[in-house]
């Protein structure tokens, strides 16, 4: 088992098969979890506020028996207070392992680098591979399986997409991207999605149209047209998604069981319409749930001997 999970990449189709099974059984109470990482801790580094991140990890922590610490920007001050590899090696002595929410990607890759103990990407500006974990989760609970289904995409090619473009190839799942010119996924994502899409019998299509994306989807994906640090670029990015709206009449293209996601938070009346989250079609908040879960699994995986073996 390799140390780090910076990528989704970094995990292999049966590592997430098993990271689900693993949360499936944890969810149910299929076992006794409750002391599985005892005496074991957790450091949350966050360079970015967050609801769902810490709740998620730091519950999924307790729930296992260990314990989770939160240190916020003011408290590490991750490259300017003090570097960051410093910071990696000082708590490699006294945590076991490490989750990262940064603006940077660079910086969680100097943590991995330097820590002797797991690191995992808690959201960069380049992936979020454990939303991505949990989006796998929550199709796999309402699907009853990922291959062969087809996931759309609408809105910005952000960090977010990234991972779930490579979960999807991973698994065996047709993805499909409507993103406005300009706004795409990297072309390094993007070719090595197409490379796991071609190993896994899947197909990656992308469009600027929401429409063909949507069409006969058995998934249909968006996220907040402006993240935390684009701030200033709010008013240009309202006008250039204006077309990339999940409404009703975009819905009713996709599959008549299609199932709607959004990792929150979400600008009502922005990417989403209004009440649309609260359609019977919304899985939203057992996809915030299930970050918990798949956490869990994770954590367990990584310190508590779960047979997960990453791969970089």
């Amino acid at each position: 088992m390799t140390k780090d999970l910076l990528s989704i990449s970094d995990l292999s189709r049966d590592d997430i098969r098993l990271l689900i099974l693993e949360a499936v059984d944890m969810k149910a109470g299929g076992q006794n979890w409750c002391s599985l990482l005892e005496r074991k801790n957790l450091a949350l580094i966050f360079e970015k506020p967050s609801l769902r991140t810490r709740v998620s990890f730091e519950i999924a922590m307790r729930q296992l028996g260990g314990n989770a610490l939160y240190l916020s920007p003011a408290e590490v001050g991750l490259g300017s207070r003090e570097s960051t590899p410093d910071v990696a090696r000082v708590l490699s002595r006294y945590v076991d392992v490490i989750a990262a929410r940064t603006f940077a990607h660079r910086t969680v890759e100097l943590l991995a680098q330097y820590s002797s103990v797991p690191v995992i990407n808690a959201l960069s500006d380049l992936e979020h591979p454990c939303q991505a974990l949990a989006d796998l989760l929550t199709i796999y609970e309402k699907k009853g399986e990922l291959r062969g289904l087809t996931l759309a995409y609408i809105g910005d090619g952000n960090n977010v997409a990234n991972s779930l473009m490579l979960a999807a190839a991973l698994t065996g799942m047709d993805f499909r991207i409507a993103s406005p010119a300009g706004y795409q996924v990297q072309e390094g994502i993007l070719q090595l999605a197409r490379d796991y899409a071609t190993s896994n019998g899947a197909g990656i299509c992308c469009t600027e149209d929401p429409a063909l994306a949507v069409t006969r989807a058995d998934v249909v994906y968006t996220d907040v047209w402006t993240s935390m640090g684009q701030e200033a670029e709010r008013e240009q990015r309202r006008q250039v998604f204006a077309g990339y709206q999940i409404n009703s009449k975009l819905l009713s293209l996709a599959s008549a069981d299609v199932i709607l996601m959004h990792p929150l938070p979400a600008h009502h009346g922005e990417e989403v319409a209004e009440g649309i989250l609260d359609s019977p079609h919304s899985v939203v908040f057992d996809q915030a749930e299930n970050r918990m879960h798949i956490q869990k699994a994770l954590l367990a995986g990584m310190l508590g001997g779960l047979d997960i073996s990453l791969t970089k």
